[in-house]
């Protein structure tokens, strides 16, 4: 039998019973479509982080202050503060691989302007701020090294905060109390969106670093550092420079612990990927019990099939059909239902990730290898629960085949 006549034969027969074809198929689109929509939702989940750290700024690099260890437990990032002003001032004098330092101060703040009382986070910032965050100014001016110097009142403000305080007027030149304290905006940013964690960037108000640290705060510890490096292929080289003068400044010797820790975007990625990687595993294997599910059933079916065709298989191997014809035939017809819905799965899924993405808030994104390894997988499970109902009926003696009521 040639190729074309066996693949000929396969689709009368799956075709003669469509409805009871399409059923067996049922488990195999069911699981195609699952596995290939669920690594879609962890690629677009991924994709997502990447795009959100993005907009952190350019060739990030942050200085957190270390944990602290109580009791064996550790406490978490800032447990263990020695970050101040001169630590900074420090970076900005002797790296050579990074074109911007900012130190950052944080402090939550009411903020009275416009006849209304807002909430929200004030930031003390330094002038490469901007730069280091890869963000503009939509209106107005930012405050320059005289401000942080005189520790000037001013601030500029988020799109967040000026829609509730301003919804009707132009915020630069306002007069706003933060906590009690006189200030004047002079500026405004251009819009950010969310970050990773979902919080709302342009909720912020930008002041200068000595403003927010000797007004709001104990004028004694920063919260963190921010810097950029020169360019995406120096941030390593960037961060342990960074390290090392950091060391330096705090004195730790060879072999102490650091009272800091340097991040860069890529350990950021991929901390907060690694979850979303484990969990689309998770869901991918779950969905791909269905596939398992849709294989049993197609070799159930083409058991059926071979009693049901027990005399068909009895005169074809009485008019020559050798034992390898029969069983290529079977095993064609049982990867042609494999395959049929391992497509027909491919296009729901493609239509179900574009409906999931439109209809909530999830995005998918569709990685072509995982539809060519749903393929492959597809017919990988046709030929390996195929074979046995195949090789049943290759194995008809048949004389017994035509006897057969």
């Amino acid at each position: 039998m040639r190729w074309q006549n066996t693949i000929k034969v396969s689709f009368r027969s799956i075709l003669k019973n469509r409805m009871r074809s399409f059923l067996t198929s049922l488990g195999i689109i069911i699981g195609v479509a699952a596995v290939i929509i669920m690594v879609a939702i962890g690629e677009g989940a991924q994709k997502e982080i990447r795009d959100n750290i993005q907009t952190l700024g350019a060739n990030l690099l942050m200085v957190f202050p270390a944990a602290r260890n109580v009791g064996g437990v550790s406490q978490g990032w800032g447990s263990f503060n020695r970050l101040t002003m001169e630590d900074a001032n420090v970076l900005e004098r002797q790296a050579r691989l990074v074109q911007g330092i900012s130190p950052m101060i944080r402090v939550r703040a009411q903020v009275i302007g416009g006849g209304v009382n807002w909430s929200t986070t004030i930031s003390g910032v330094s002038v490469s701020y901007l730069l280091i965050r890869d963000w503009g100014i939509a209106e107005g001016e930012f405050f320059t090294e005289r401000d942080i110097l005189s520790r000037n009142k001013v601030a500029v403000i988020g799109k967040t905060v000026a829609d509730n305080l301003f919804p009707d007027q132009d915020p630069v030149g306002q007069r706003i109390r933060v906590n009690n304290t006189p200030m004047k905006i002079i500026g405004l940013l251009k819009e950010k969106g969310k970050d990773s964690r979902g919080q709302d960037q342009d909720d912020v108000l930008l002041s200068p670093s000595t403003t927010v640290l000797y007004r709001f705060r104990d004028g004694r510890f920063i919260d963190m550092i921010y810097a950029s490096a020169v360019s995406p292929l120096m941030i390593n080289a960037a961060q342990e420079e960074m390290g090392r003068i950091l060391r330096d400044a705090h004195k730790i010797n060879t072999g102490e612990s650091d009272d800091f820790t340097v991040f860069n975007q890529s350990e950021l990625i991929e901390t907060l990927s690694a979850t979303t990687r484990t969990l689309t595993l998770l869901l991918g294997a779950i969905a791909g019990v269905s596939l398992i599910v849709g294989g049993i059933g197609i070799m159930n079916i083409m058991l059926v099939s071979v009693t049901e065709r027990t005399r068909e298989i009895g005169i074809r191997m009485s008019i020559g059909a050798r034992e390898s014809d029969v069983m290529t035939q079977f095993l064609t017809e049982a990867v042609t239902l494999s395959m049929s819905g391992g497509l027909i799965g491919i296009l729901v899924s493609l239509v179900g990730s574009r409906i999931l993405t439109q209809m909530t808030q999830i995005k998918t994104l569709v990685n072509p290898s995982i539809v060519l390894v749903a393929v492959v997988f597809s017919a990988a499970v046709g030929i390996f629960f195929g074979f046995y109902p195949a090789r049943k009926a290759a194995a008809l003696h048949p004389i017994d085949a035509l006897r057969y009521e």
